[in-house]
């Protein structure tokens, strides 16, 4: 295991020495600095992960060790110590960057137990960086994104299909973008002028489907009262997606193989037939060949479509595309510019989710998280819990011996905090500044309280 770099600055002796012995040295690596000109020069000359410093000290105040620090590594965390009377000038600091602050005296689970987390910030910073370098590279096809090895057949095979006017046939699990694969085969090509007509074969009713599809002549039943275009008519000179086709009747699938065969439609209640130029692509989330082999589905049918076949992968196995996704979706649903992106947390809860509803589940999540985000980046908080959990594990009956003593202890005072500051929000009816001057703090060290555990206060304003 690679050791952490710790920096701990302080002018007391005893509070230097108890760090060292607080920090396993099999895990942490720790320098000290006796004053804030000595932990400048430190820094001038060393890289650390983690800076433990004292605001109050000789030569160069705490805060000016912060802003070195900064300077010098964007990504190191520094973390305050500080006496109750300079607990303010330590709340200040966090807005100035700081991780945390601890408030002397202190004890040593609590101090291990921040700087675990600074680390564990350092980390999450650094691998978001990563993945936005990532980034470079990524291939778009309309609003097809992707940068993943295995979406790159996908990729190809839709700069094929755009080229041509074959039959496509996509399949894949549901909310892997079946249809937005299909706009960009449309898009990309020389129907892009032409209209693109979608279709769930699901959705219409097996007594409207034939009329729907192909049309229907005056007369040919009750309420059919002028003649009327079926969808193949309207898509002329370019493109019907035909969604969920394994849906399709087999008395319509005998109907639709003799269009993709003739190139022509008749219309219900009609004796003459009307030739059609549109594009066919069908997708579904279902094993077509099972279907087949079970007689659910025409032989004859699939092959016609499946012409040129195109398999979608699950998001969880294309994982390198999800900040890629995320930040495309996030430019479709931001209002104003803002949102401007994620923090480090939230872009790793996205990444190591597994996403059972694929992009149409990333999707949701975004569109919610920028409803309910006020500041300029997407926080954990902000995600649905059951992304967000990925970073926040929970007791549960029959795990607690899985846990380290550290994390119940987190855990704990996360429940008992989230608790708090719902009853302080309760008792004073959501008044954020009467509720900050009973905790004791400053109203916007509340209102970062509140948005960490996810406690909204006009949720306890009462209602007219």
């Amino acid at each position: 295991m690679i050791k952490a770099h710790v920096l701990v600055a302080d002018d007391k002796e005893n509070i230097v020495k108890l760090i060292r012995r607080i920090l396993p040295e099999d895990r942490f690596d720790v320098t000290t600095a006796e004053d804030g000109a000595r932990a400048m020069a430190l820094l001038a000359a060393g890289s650390f992960d983690v800076v433990v410093t004292d605001i109050r000290m000789p030569g160069a105040d705490g805060i000016a060790v912060l802003h070195e620090a900064r300077a010098r590594d964007p990504d190191i965390e520094v973390v305050l110590m500080t006496a109750y009377a300079t607990i303010p000038a330590a709340v200040d600091a966090m807005r100035q960057g700081a991780f945390d602050y601890l408030a002397k005296p202190f004890e040593p689970d609590e101090a291990l137990l921040i700087v675990e987390r600074a680390l564990e910030r350092r980390r999450l910073r650094q691998e978001a960086r990563d993945l936005r370098r990532a980034l470079q590279g990524t291939q778009r096809i309309d609003n097809l994104v992707a940068r993943s090895p295995v979406m790159a057949p996908v990729l190809a095979l839709v700069h094929r299909a755009s080229a041509s006017d074959a039959t496509v046939l996509i399949t894949g699990e549901s909310g892997t973008g079946k249809e937005v694969v299909a706009r960009a085969i449309h898009n990309s090509g020389e129907r892009k002028s032409r209209p693109f007509v979608a279709v769930n074969c699901g959705a219409i009713p097996e007594t409207l489907l034939e009329s729907e599809l192909f049309g229907h002549a005056k007369g040919a039943f009750t309420g059919a009262n002028a003649d009327h275009r079926g969808l193949f008519e309207e898509a002329t000179g370019g493109t019907i997606f035909l969604d969920e086709i394994a849906d399709l009747p087999l008395p319509m699938q005998v109907k639709l193989n003799r269009v993709l065969q003739e190139k022509k439609v008749r219309r219900v209640g009609a004796t003459d037939e009307r030739p059609v130029d549109a594009r066919v692509i069908a997708a579904t989330n279902v094993d077509v060949r099972a279907r087949v082999a079970g007689g659910q589905f025409r032989e004859d049918l699939f092959y016609r479509l499946n012409v040129l076949g195109l398999v979608l992968p699950p998001l969880r196995e294309r994982r390198e595309d999800i900040p890629t996704l995320a930040a495309f979706l996030l430019e479709r649903h931001r209002r104003h510019g803002v949102p401007e992106g994620f923090t480090a947390e939230a872009l790793t809860a996205l990444v190591q989710y597994a996403w059972p509803g694929n992009v149409r589940e990333l999707e949701n999540a975004i569109e919610r998280a920028v409803a309910v985000t006020d500041g300029p980046r997407i926080e954990l908080e902000a995600l649905p819990d059951e992304v967000a959990s990925i970073l926040r594990p929970r007791i549960t009956r029959g795990t607690e011996s899985r846990l380290t003593y550290r994390e119940v202890v987190d855990l704990a005072r996360d429940r008992a905090s989230r608790e708090y500051l719902i009853a302080l929000m309760r008792e004073l009816e959501g008044n954020v500044t009467d509720a900050a001057r009973r905790a004791g703090m400053e109203r916007e060290s509340l209102h970062r309280l509140l948005k960490r555990y996810g406690v909204r206060s006009e949720d306890f304003k009462q209602r007219e």
